[in-house]
């Protein structure tokens, strides 16, 4: 176990070394020299690992094998607000958090209890693969329609819901024994800045700030959350720092004023919002975060803040208050593992996107379109969803580029969107809005389905019936389609406020 108390230039490299949390690639850990540089990190002392990709038996193996090597518990963190198949093949995919939230009604008992089966079914899958800090919730609240990196990551556009599905998420993660992370603190819902790509900069006063965008913080501070990731994003009204670098928002807002003495971890430091920013590592920890996340390289990460200590810019008692604090959260991890069937989770899973189906207008007599050889579907967005249950299924098929003749059809057009990192958008751009109206008013009777963002389909308030799917996922374009023909009601809710766009 790592001894605070010892001041010799190995224990105290072995400390820094435990402020961070390093990438590590799933897909790289076949190559023996990829291995071996993970296993140094783990011998200097690292505080875990970031996973993204690789196949489930594989991490899982890796996983168990750099623990048992470790001196002390690792991290090991994943962004896996869908479930462990976001990040890693062969787990199962869960509805994302805007799609959960249109799916469950919290004043129905039956429907909590589905909730709580959904988030204990993603901890037993994380548990299994040896995650034990997963990078959820999101208790983002998305007020911007054009939000590009929150958008359907989010629960709501409610403080309410968001703080109801929030608290909800927490229990749930921390009774299975691991180490929930409530993100992106103090929210990153009211911009349309992709923190990945540009500094977000949030114009809001200090009491709207915390009327709105803190309250889902606030309340998961009482409700137990081990952890707290500090967006990279500048609210001028509090500090002109990126609040991850901001002595004002981590120790003044989020300890002193929220009370919260959980662990701080920045947002990966990899981000662009960050690329003009000077000893980064050493801001962020004299502004109070306790862990930095993913830098690009760790061992010059070391190597700056054994500098900072040297120049009396951080001080050896800083690092060990912070050390006592990962080692305290650490010892919360409980490392059994539940029975459990993907198969069950997948059938779960399926069961939650069919509740999250939304209509958000229905002009009578579209629905059901049960006479194939009347509907035309015509696709937008990334091609990789077009061979697809719904083209499989609408034998009539085309992309908006495509000339077609849709007078006496019933045209169904689904788009295709997502939420990526350095993608930069959540929607569609004004000339494809155009040329999806222009179809729209050729056509003899329209449906718009926005497999993605709900946000989309503000644009097309000309269309007979508007549908919310929320993502682009197999399942839930095979609930759309029992939705279309009748089999299966609408049963979802707008988690956001729609304000369709008449001009």
């Amino acid at each position: 176990m790592l001894n605070n108390h010892i001041t010799t230039p190995d224990a105290l490299e072995k400390k820094l070394y435990q402020l961070i949390i390093a990438r590590l690639e799933g897909e790289g850990i076949s190559s023996a020299s990829y291995q071996e540089e993970i296993f140094k990190l783990v011998k200097r002392g690292i505080g875990g690992f970031i996973v993204f990709g690789g196949k489930k038996d594989e991490v899982k193996y890796f996983i168990d094998k750099i623990q048992s090597i470790s001196e002390t518990h690792l991290f090991i963190a994943s962004d896996i607000e869908r479930g462990v198949a976001q990040q890693i093949q062969n787990s199962t995919i869960f509805p994302c958090q805007m799609a959960i939230a249109a799916a469950i009604d919290k004043n129905r008992p039956e429907d909590i209890a589905i909730l709580e089966r959904a988030v204990k079914a993603i901890a037993d899958g994380a548990k299994d693969i040896g995650i034990n800090m997963p990078l959820i919730p999101v208790l983002d609240i998305n007020q911007n329609p054009d939000n590009p990196i929150i958008c359907t990551r989010a629960f709501s556009d409610n403080p309410e819901d968001v703080v109801w599905f929030g608290s909800e998420y927490i229990r749930t993660l921390e009774s299975s024994g691991l180490i929930s992370c409530a993100k992106h603190f103090p929210g990153h819902g009211d911009t349309s800045t992709d923190s990945h790509i540009l500094l977000p900069v949030i114009h809001k006063s200090y009491e709207d700030l915390m009327n709105m965008d803190i309250m889902p913080f606030r309340e998961a501070i009482k409700t137990g959350v081990s952890s707290i990731m500090i967006g990279h994003l500048s609210i001028p009204a509090i500090d002109y720092k990126p609040a991850s670098l901001s002595k004002k928002i981590i120790t003044g807002i989020l300890r002193e004023e929220l009370g919260f003495d959980g662990l701080v971890l920045t947002d990966a430091l990899n981000m662009n919002a960050l690329k003009d920013v000077e000893n980064i590592p050493v801001q962020c920890i004299k502004a109070g975060a306790d862990i930095l996340l993913h830098p690009m390289d760790v061992d010059f990460t070391v190597k700056q803040l054994l500098s900072a200590l040297e120049s009396k810019d951080i001080t050896e008692e800083q690092i060990d208050s912070t050390i006592d604090r990962i080692l305290t959260i650490k010892k919360k991890i409980k490392y059994d593992k539940q029975q459990f069937s993907y198969e069950n989770h997948e059938r779960l899973s399926s069961h939650i996107t069919e509740m999250s189906i939304t209509i958000v207008k229905n002009t009578p007599g579209i629905l059901p379109t049960s006479e194939r050889s009347k509907t035309h579907l015509v696709f937008y967005g990334d091609n990789k969803f077009f061979e697809s249950p719904l083209k499989n299924y609408f034998k009539n098929t085309s992309s908006i580029t495509d000339a077609m003749d849709l007078k006496n059809k019933i045209a169904i057009f689904a788009i295709f969107t997502s939420v990526a990192a350095w993608k930069g958008s959540s929607g569609i751009d004004k000339d494809e809005r155009n040329r999806i109206n222009e179809l729209i008013r050729k056509s003899g009777n329209s449906i718009v389905i926005s497999f993605g963002s709900p946000y989309v389909l503000r644009h097309f308030n000309r269309a007979d019936v508007l549908i919310a799917a929320y993502e682009p996922t197999e399942q839930a374009q095979k609930a759309v389609i029992k939705c279309l023909i009748g089999n299966m009601d609408f049963k979802g809710r707008l988690p956001v406020k729609l304000n369709l766009d008449y001009s």
